[in-house]
């Protein structure tokens, strides 16, 4: 009873022998050495089966534990993909993924070389992006054109492709580039995989050996997975791309917008100090210190003439006068288009805007450098800023007309032979501040008619204070105190200079300006008859002249002509000295004696010069009425002269 009973002869022999058979077969089905299964059949024979249950059982077996291997492998795969799938979720570095991606297929696949090819949809090319076992930097560089190598086959497809040997792969399909990266490496056989998203293809995942070898269609799955997990992580690179570049845009487009706000609220803020500028009677200072302070740059403000109106900042000083040739062009492409025309020399003037009014240049606006590049919005501020100006120079010079015609009005009233219009008009004077009863000197100028108004704006600044000037009777007329005389020649030369013309100037001496005012007129007219045009004169060097003559250029030239033209003929052609012969004579009192004297000769040579000018001018000429013209003429003809240089 208490011995245990042995077992039987079915049961194949002692109780340690099939102890130690069960064993081994448990180990041959769930063991992971190579050689675990070998013991199989001697361990179920040891157990007593027939040849033909062994047979049966061993197969079994052998299917079971290459199962239990498939599901262990499996398990390992759906480990390694959850494993990546969560690095998807937590990790953000696109090129961290796609390196742990290479790597994972790498150590899964056993492949000597695995390398990720990114596709070009615009150029339809694949470049490398990243490589696990390259050797070559030649394939680490690698672009695959299309249509070429394995890759792009796979692309086309848009499925898994494989070769056992590259070498023997479609004859078409091969590149010289691609095949010699491919030999560096020494790759045999590959395996490609497409990487999609949706239907577009982003790359190519890669297996490679280095020797012969068919990739099964596990192979083949578990790539494809990994190329899924690959896919994500370029789709979700390019959309992070994508929200960058947007991003980027985006906050360029909101700084645009911040910098063009900001512009246009300081051009809002010029435009509005610009008008109330001109609303509240500013002058142009507040022009040019208003658009300096909100642009930041020096700003210079001249005339059409290039004289200074107003000026803020430093580094243009004198800018409007000392003009190049280019700035000139610059000017007058302003004053064509009325934009601020930018000038790129480098110099110390950035842009100039011209305003205007219709045809006419009224000035300009000079703009200095600053410390940021003007916009367009800046630009439109300064041409607002020029038309401000024009505006202000075109309501001065309507003030400063309105201000010429009350003089001009006090001048003519002034000048009247009627006391009492005089005295209306120094009545009138006192109720302005001024007390014209003082002006009693006088200057004239004689300016061509189209250059009056410019004459009398520019004598107004070169007048000494108090003055009156304005147009009086074809003249530009200046009234004032004592000590005007003195600046009568500097009066005259900048009004010359302001019109660009010649201007002839006529001083009488100090007295009651209406007595002498005639006496200027007729001055004027001789002088202008003489052909004077540019000088300053005193009347009283003219008085015998004036008072006889009252003429004008053609009745003074057809007289001296009349009178003097067939003795100055005369000399010309022959070669003679008739007419200082006839000047002496007439200068020493008709005395062929006196005259002999005075020019050094005979007076048998007087004589008969005096014989010739009988037959020149008739024997006649010496008899009063005559010898009173020709006397006339002859003081004319020396003081056209003297004032003109030459004869006529």
């Amino acid at each position: 009873m208490g011995q245990r009973p042995e077992t039987g002869p079915s049961l194949g022999g002692p109780l340690s022998a099939r102890e130690d058979a069960v064993a081994a077969l448990v180990s041959a089905v769930t063991g992971t050495e190579p050689g675990s299964a070998a013991g199989v059949p001697r361990a179920l024979a040891a157990l007593g089966l027939g040849e033909a249950a062994v047979r049966d059982l061993s197969e079994r077996i052998t299917l079971g534990r290459r199962e239990l291997v498939r599901l262990r492998r499996r398990e390992y795969e759906l480990g390694v993909l959850f494993s990546s799938a969560r690095e998807l979720a937590a990790e953000r570095d696109g090129d961290v993924l796609l390196e742990k991606t290479v790597d994972r297929a790498h150590q899964m696949m056993g492949s000597d070389l695995t390398y990720l090819s990114e596709y070009d949809p615009q150029t339809r090319e694949l470049f490398v992006r990243k490589t696990i076992g390259s050797v070559s930097p030649d394939f680490r560089a690698l672009r695959v054109p299309p249509g070429k190598g394995l890759a792009s086959l796979v692309v086309e497809r848009k499925a898994a492709v494989s070769v056992p040997r590259y070498t023997d792969f479609e004859t078409g399909r091969h590149e010289a580039g691609i095949d010699a990266a491919v030999t560096a490496e020494g790759i045999v056989a590959m395996l490609g995989v497409p990487m999609l998203a949706d239907d577009e293809v982003l790359g190519v995942l890669f297996v490679a050996t280095r020797e012969e070898h068919a990739f099964t269609p596990e192979d083949t799955a578990l790539l494809t997975a990994l190329a899924d997990h690959a896919s994500v992580v370029l789709q979700t690179a390019r959309m992070l791309r994508s929200l960058r570049r947007a991003e980027d845009e985006s906050r360029r487009a909101l700084g645009r917008l911040t910098e063009h706000m900001t512009q246009r609220d300081r051009a809002h803020a010029v435009h509005r100090k610009l008008v109330e500028a001109v609303l509240t009677g500013g002058d142009f200072g507040t022009v040019s210190t208003t658009l300096a302070e909100e642009l930041a740059r020096p700003v210079l403000l001249s005339d059409q003439a290039g004289n200074l109106l107003a000026e803020a900042g430093e580094g243009l000083a004198g800018v409007g006068v000392l003009q190049d040739h280019g700035m000139r062009r610059a000017v007058r492409r302003s004053a064509e288009s009325g934009r601020l025309i930018e000038l790129e020399d480098g110099g110390p003037v950035e842009g100039v805007a011209a305003f205007a009014a219709g045809e006419r240049h009224l000035g300009t606006v000079f703009l200095g450098r600053g410390g940021f590049p003007l916009s367009d919005v800046d630009a439109r501020t300064v041409e607002r800023a020029a038309q401000v100006c024009a505006l202000l120079f075109l309501s001065r010079e309507a003030v400063a007309e309105a201000e010429y015609r009350v003089h001009g009005e006090l001048i003519a009233e002034l000048l009247s032979a009627d006391p009492e219009r005089r005295r209306d008009a120094l009545a009138r004077g006192r109720q302005r501040g001024m007390d014209a009863a003082d002006f009693t000197s006088l200057l004239a100028l004689s300016v061509p008619a189209g250059q009056r108004a410019r004459a009398v704006r520019r004598a107004v600044k070169l007048a000494p204070a108090p003055s009156l000037v304005g147009e009086h009777q074809g003249l530009v007329v200046i009234l004032g105190r004592p000590g005007l005389e003195d600046r009568a020649e500097e009066i005259r030369r900048g009004v010359a200079h302001h019109t660009r013309d010649e201007v002839l100037g006529v001083l009488p001496p100090p007295g009651e300006p209406g007595t002498q005012f005639p006496l200027v007129k007729k001055t004027v007219r001789l002088l202008e008859a003489l052909g004077v045009s540019d000088s300053l004169a005193h009347t009283g060097d003219y008085v015998p002249y004036a008072a006889v003559f009252d003429a004008d250029a053609p009745v003074m030239t057809h007289f001296l002509q009349r009178t003097l033209g067939e003795v100055r003929r005369y000399d010309a052609e022959r070669g003679t000295e008739l007419l200082p012969t006839l000047r002496a004579f007439v200068h020493h009192g008709a005395s062929p004696t006196r005259t002999a004297r005075a020019l050094n000769f005979h007076v048998n040579t007087i004589l008969q010069r005096l014989e010739r000018l009988d037959r020149v001018l008739g024997a006649g000429w010496r008899d009063d009425e005559d010898y009173f013209r020709i006397t006339l003429a002859v003081r004319m003809d020396e003081l056209r002269e003297r004032l003109v240089g030459g004869g006529g």
